[in-house]
């Protein structure tokens, strides 16, 4: 299929290139006229916190309206001095005042003791917007920002935080964070100058990933008009997506030279290309889109989504290798070698020839002469690196844990100088009243008061607000300040001792039922997102690792050495979550990477590295194993394949990995934590798969297991479908030959490819 594919591209290139352009500029276009409407939404069906949600919704409509917290500071004197005093007026007027605004809390109104601090230097507002988030103008931050200038310029210190906040001050810092894609594609480019030698050969997965990009991120932001898409997708998938789309364009870009280089025409190259590194293309992009849309098992949109949207930018630039790039590379045909930037020496008049095996040939052949020693001392280095995650704590971050140049970081922190840390984590307890409360309210009046004392009296507990009615006088709700901070380990123990303690004992008796009481609020949401990622987590990987086990004995007909392939990912994942530990929740480095705070891991994070990694390493493992494949099915001799395949794919995986962690890399500038945690373990699991794993560890394990390596039982062969990665029918169809059983070769079987001068 693949093979014919490749034969309709190159001869019909032209076409394919404008239809990839005009769907491109076609997708861009739409979305620029259309518009984004990235939003991050934490709802997780079956939660306690989600049930408070519905009822916030439901009866409480003024809770879904956006706001921003506006903090006001008093560098001199109190809040009540008069120049401050007429500053800070002055603003909460403006504010009342700008277009879209339904209300504003006044820190000089009724509500005061609750909007100043004790020491009279810190005030608070809340400004709400009667509009959703997404349907905010731009100039709402700007309008915001202007309204407060009086203040300003009475000497208060203002910041601001929240929602509206988060969507226009957006938490990327400015700097080098802002060019993080183009870092990345800089490295790209410099590593693929090295390996091809070539400026056009280097600019063919450079726009292959480009192309990909744009459709892919148009399409993303497309779908956050109908359907919920984190605004952290979009970086997620991008880091994704251009390092597999470059990675992919360099796998079949350097067999294709190979080909060429050992004088097949252009068309019988792609062709020969397709059939055996487009085969092993497919195969890995099915795999890492299998791996990140596994996410949906966690039963959490919100992570369902990241994974959604990196198996789209994954498909995209599997198709994108598959037809646009077989177009390219034959309008290119013989002039990919132009442009060259390699000197071509002379040869030497004397020369000295030897059979010794050179390059990473000889690297091949060393490791099979010593595998039990390279086998137990790659083991040694990732137990090393691995054994931090058993001190790992799964939490989230917030505000707290942002950069200390951001206005969200200044707003968290005077909030909690002033009103205590727990002002930041805020706690929603919802009540559902009974329906014959409006005949006979004072049963339920009693009750409330109960529980909230009861709430009150709870160790952790700051602060429980009056029970606040819902208009229609149906429910209400209670606001219950910790004493600790949002990602506070003694917060989430507060919220399981109000739920499984506090509220069943305070209600048992009464006029409300034990089931219409749930504690919500976005702190709550994020104890029960960590929560559930704790306890779903094995059954994921689990799902994961079976599902590629499946594939990979079906692909290589082998039960050793998917077992084997899935064993080694383990380590080389477990690997990077020692790395993440390590620098994010010890510290060690931070200061490299421009972290500010440390903290627990983000609970999604090791999930979404697993997912990302998984699918990652099993590039590098079919590229590897289909070529020693290959090497077996041909020759029949187990250390000469994987010595043979080792030294035909070595080079270019390393050039790949390289690629892959300058991509990853380029993202530990920008300023969100998240992203930088994902950054650096992701950077991290590819260096270790791709040096120690791929080129040490397979290697050595595959030595030692010699022609056991491709046992399968024969009533299991029956059983599994023929899949054909290694590329065999392609042999056949290039070079008129056929492959038979190990070690026999009719007809014109190539020879074992060697990498020309000057290719990849």
């Amino acid at each position: 299929m693949l093979q014919r594919l490749g034969r309709v591209c190159a001869r019909h290139r032209f076409l394919v290139l404008a239809a990839w352009v005009v769907v491109a500029v076609g997708l861009g276009v739409f979305q620029n006229s259309v518009g984004s409407a990235t939003r991050d939404v934490f709802s997780m069906p079956g939660t306690d916190s989600q049930a408070a949600s519905q009822i916030l919704a439901q009866r409480f409509p003024a809770q879904n309206d956006p706001g921003a917290t506006v903090v006001f500071h008093a560098l001199k004197g109190t809040i009540d001095t008069p120049a401050n005093a007429a500053g800070i007026q002055a603003a909460v007027a403006a504010m009342q005042k700008l277009p879209k605004v339904t209300s504003v809390s006044n820190p000089y109104g009724p509500l005061a003791p609750a909007l100043v601090s004790k020491s009279g230097t810190i005030a608070r507002a809340q400004v709400t917007y009667g509009t959703a988030l997404t349907s905010l103008p731009d100039r709402t931050w700007t309008e915001l920002l202007a309204a407060n200038a009086p203040a300003v310029r009475a000497g208060v210190q203002v910041e601001f935080g929240g929602p509206v906040t988060d969507r226009f001050n957006q938490k990327n810092g400015g700097g080098l964070s802002q060019y993080a894609d183009e870092i990345g594609l800089l490295c790209a480019m410099v590593i693929l100058l090295f390996a091809f030698g070539s400026v056009l050969a280097m600019g063919l997965p450079i726009t292959i990933a480009l192309i990909g990009l744009g459709c892919s991120t148009a399409a993303i932001y497309l779908l956050s008009n109908v359907a919920t898409v984190s605004g952290i997708s979009p970086h997620l998938a991008t880091m994704i997506g251009l390092g597999v789309g470059i990675d992919y364009s360099l796998f079949i870009i350097t067999r294709y030279r190979q080909r060429v280089a050992q004088g097949a025409s252009t068309q019988d190259a792609i062709v020969y290309t397709m059939g055996t590194a487009g085969n092993a293309v497919l195969f890995a992009g099915i795999t890492v889109c299998m791996a990140t849309c596994g996410l949906a098992l966690m039963n959490i949109p919100y992570i369902a989504g990241l994974g959604y949207a990196s198996a789209l930018y994954v498909a995209v630039m599997i198709a994108a290798a598959l037809t646009l790039l077989p177009a390219l590379l034959a309008i290119l045909g013989p002039r990919i070698e132009r442009l060259s930037v390699r000197r071509h020496r002379a040869p030497k008049a004397v020369a000295v020839a030897d059979d010794k095996p050179h390059g990473w040939a000889r690297w091949a052949h060393e490791v099979a002469k010593r595998p039990w020693r390279c086998l137990l001392g790659s083991l040694a280095v990732l137990l090393l690196l691995s054994a931090p995650v058993l001190s790992m704590q799964l939490g989230f971050q917030d505000d707290g844990d942002a950069p200390t140049y951001l206005t969200q970081r200044h707003a968290y922190d005077l909030i909690a100088q002033g009103f205590g840390p727990g002002a930041n984590a805020p706690l929603l307890v919802t009540v559902a009243f009974p329906a014959g409360n409006a005949t006979d309210p004072a049963p339920v009046t009693e009750a409330l008061g109960k529980l909230s004392a009861a709430i009150s009296a709870t160790p952790g507990v700051a602060e429980v607000a009056p029970p606040d009615p819902s208009p229609k006088d149906t429910a209400a709700v209670l606001i219950v300040v910790p004493t600790t901070g949002p990602s506070a380990p003694q917060t989430a123990t507060l919220v399981r001792t109000l739920r499984t303690i506090v509220i069943p004992r305070a209600v048992a008796g009464s006029a409300i039922a034990a089931g219409t009481v749930h504690v919500g609020g976005a702190t709550a949401t994020m104890v029960d997102l960590t929560n559930r990622i704790s306890a779903r987590l094995p059954y994921f990987i689990f799902a994961v690792v079976l599902g590629a086990f499946f594939l990979l004995m079906v692909v290589f007909r082998s039960v050793l050495v998917p077992l084997k392939a899935a064993a080694m990912n383990l380590l080389s994942i477990g690997a990077a979550y020692g790395v993440i530990v390590a620098v994010f929740q010890w510290g060690w480095g931070k200061s490299l990477i421009g972290l500010d705070e440390t903290g627990p891991i983000v609970a999604f994070v090791p999930m979404l590295m697993f997912a990302i990694l998984f699918g990652l390493s099993m590039d590098y493992e079919v590229f590897l194993l289909s070529r020693i494949r290959e090497e077996w099915l041909r020759t029949g001799d187990s250390r000469a394949s994987v010595a043979d395949g080792l030294a035909a794919t070595a080079r270019v995986i390393t050039c790949a990995a390289l690629i892959m962690i300058s991509v990853f890399l380029s993202f530990v500038t920008n300023a969100n934590p998240i992203v930088k945690m994902m950054g650096v373990g992701l950077a991290a699991a590819v260096f270790v798969d791709a040096s120690l794993v791929r080129l040490v560890l397979v290697p050595a394990t595959m030595e030692l297991l010699g022609p056991a390596n491709w046992w399968l039982p024969r009533w299991l062969d029956r059983l599994l479908p023929h899949i054909d990665v290694e590329g065999s029918a392609a042999k056949v169809q290039a070079d008129g030959g056929a492959v038979t059983e190990p070690g026999t070769v009719t007809g014109t079987a190539p020879e074992p490819e060697r990498v020309p001068t000057g290719a990849g």
